[in-house]
């Protein structure tokens, strides 16, 4: 059976102090289900976070981080190694390598397409960086986009394709599903006629367990509008890439 709320109780108590010892990371997680929102390991929660409770979820990783590696008998006290390393992790993984996740997206400034270009677009390679969301091991590759702009397109400075590349890779996840979800961010900003995006990577759940095959890739390509239904521009565009590659 439930314990009845502090509030139950009390009628003059706050939410504030009905909710006195409850982790942060439930809060966050009661308020995603009653939104109904997904929180897989590649979704955006940012907008689930109040101001201030980041601080308080690197806090209560940090003592999750503290037990695990207990668990692991590592000897955090007297080793001066790991002293502090569960710190250290906290803080890259919502600070940094999973940041895509806790942190809203950059602000990324769009221009008008006034002198209606049309023609191809192709930046990269772009280096990214993730994690595979079945063992948190590194995901190293390279992205190229292609974009077919029309006289409606919002068009981006170059810088923040990396940007906005970045944020969506900072979150543990297969590649699969990277690719498109930078497809879909980058189609919703810009409404290109055609899109393309293509990542080559390495993948260090492969490198650095597992079979430790150290010269396997993974490349994988996302193709919408023109460069679904037009195989000369996509031929053209997969040939440039192919010819940055070498």
């Amino acid at each position: 059976m439930n314990s009845p709320s502090l509030r139950a109780i009390d009628p003059q108590a706050t939410e504030a102090d009905d909710d006195q010892g409850v982790p942060v990371s439930v809060k966050i997680r009661e308020r995603l289900k009653a939104a109904q929102r997904r929180f897989h390991a590649n979704d955006n929660i940012a907008e689930f976070i109040e101001p201030g409770e980041l601080e308080k979820l690197l806090d209560e990783v940090q003592d999750k981080m503290s037990a695990v590696l207990s668990s692991l008998v590592i000897d955090t006290e007297s080793d001066h190694n790991t002293q502090d390393t569960a710190r250290r992790v906290a803080k890259m993984y919502l600070n940094e390598i999973f940041k895509g996740r806790y942190h809203a997206a950059p602000p990324v400034t769009e221009f008008p397409n006034a002198e209606r270009l049309n023609e191809l677009m192709i930046v990269g390679p772009i280096t990214v960086r993730s994690a595979c969301s079945h063992h948190l091991c590194p995901i190293i590759g390279r992205v190229w986009i292609g974009i077919m702009p029309n006289e409606h397109s919002n068009l981006i400075g170059l810088s923040k394709y990396a940007r906005l590349i970045d944020w969506v890779m900072s979150r543990p996840q297969i590649q699969e599903e990277a690719v498109t979800q930078v497809a879909d961010l980058l189609q919703s900003r810009m409404s290109p006629d055609g899109l393309a995006v293509v990542m080559e990577a390495d993948h260090f759940c492969m490198h650095w367990r597992g079979v430790k095959d150290m010269d396997s890739k993974m490349i994988n390509s996302v193709m919408r509008g023109s460069f679904l239904k037009d195989p000369n521009l996509r031929r053209e565009f997969l040939s440039l890439v192919n010819h940055k590659k070498g």
